[in-house]
């Protein structure tokens, strides 16, 4: 789900091997389902994220899509056959007819880093993306499957997409050379042009060793990270907006990684500025090495019972 940080409003689909294949929905700042809509021209690929800019929804179907056959457990494998799009439609009730499809290039992206409309109106989305050896080495090592690569997220390099829906072109490049997962950034520029990304980066082919998390400034091309170790798999990292910030990478980062070796877990708290270690928490027992957080404040629990 997406939660715009300007309406409140709660965007989020539904998914299926079978028709409908792709279902949106909307629910108000209250939680109140506003509509929903099934979403013509899906189909069966996997679709696992998608992306909210202030005008538009964003969906990305690549070449990993149902297969009863595959016995892993998770019955999704790669298809030469099935092809990769960028589906983009108006936001609104009246969004669904209306509906673009754009062929990319062949790939598979689980998670959006962000997308927004740039100055020219262009739509332009990000998200780490594998290729067909990419996603076997990967996909067979989550699900456990024999011939899984080392490390779960090698050969997951980010791409950018840049739709121009006046002349019905899409642009695209691969944007960075280290293999990354689960992107995050601060929510409040969810949708809108952001400055920072933070990811998670993985031992790859390519001689990076350990993994880290790395922080992106979108603006000057440059990139730092933090180096967690080896064997030390921090899950993706959350942020956390300081008290009274006004700056967009005024926080602090919160992972939780799982020491594969040690049998032993810490949080770590960054802070997102410098990716500098603010406070490290050693938790009493190992939390097997996980995928995704959120942080709730207090504020938003003040009238919550427990």
């Amino acid at each position: 789900p997406k939660e715009d940080p300007h309406t409140g409003e709660l965007h989020f689909f539904a998914s299926s091997p079978l028709p409908p294949f792709l279902t949106y929905h909307v629910s108000d700042a209250e939680g109140e389902l506003v509509h929903s809509a099934e979403v013509p021209g899906a189909t069966a690929a996997l679709k696992h994220d998608f992306a909210v800019t202030r005008h538009f929804v964003v969906f990305a179907e690549g070449n990993v899509t149902f297969d009863p056959t595959e016995h892993s457990g998770i019955p999704y494998s790669w298809s030469d056959q099935q092809l990769s799009r960028i589906g983009i439609m108006p936001r609104g009730a009246a969004g669904a007819a209306r509906v673009r499809w754009f062929s990319i290039e062949p790939g598979s992206m689980l998670h959006v880093s962000n997308a927004y409309e740039d100055a020219l109106g262009r739509i332009v989305l990000e998200g780490p993306t594998v290729d067909r050896e990419g996603f076997r080495l990967s996909w067979n090592w989550w699900v456990g499957a024999p011939g899984r690569g080392s490390e779960p997220g090698s050969r997951s390099y980010t791409r950018r997409w840049v739709v121009d829906l006046a002349a019905g072109t899409v642009d695209e490049q691969i944007i960075d050379d280290l293999a990354v997962e689960f992107p995050t950034l601060n929510e409040d520029y969810l949708g809108s042009e952001n400055r920072y990304q933070y990811a998670i980066c993985f031992p790859d082919e390519k001689g990076f060793g350990g993994y880290g998390v790395v922080k992106y400034d979108r603006t000057t091309g440059a990139r730092r990270i933090l180096q967690v170790g080896d064997a030390r798999m921090p899950s993706e990292a959350v942020f956390v907006p300081a008290a009274g910030a006004t700056d967009e990478d005024d926080g602090y980062l919160l992972t939780v990684v799982s020491d594969l070796k040690q049998d032993a877990s810490q949080l770590l708290v960054l802070d997102a500025a410098g990716l500098d270690t603010v406070a490290t928490v050693h938790l009493p027992r190992r939390v097997v090495a996980g995928i995704h957080g959120s942080w709730v404040p207090d504020s938003a629990l003040e009238d919550t019972a427990v």
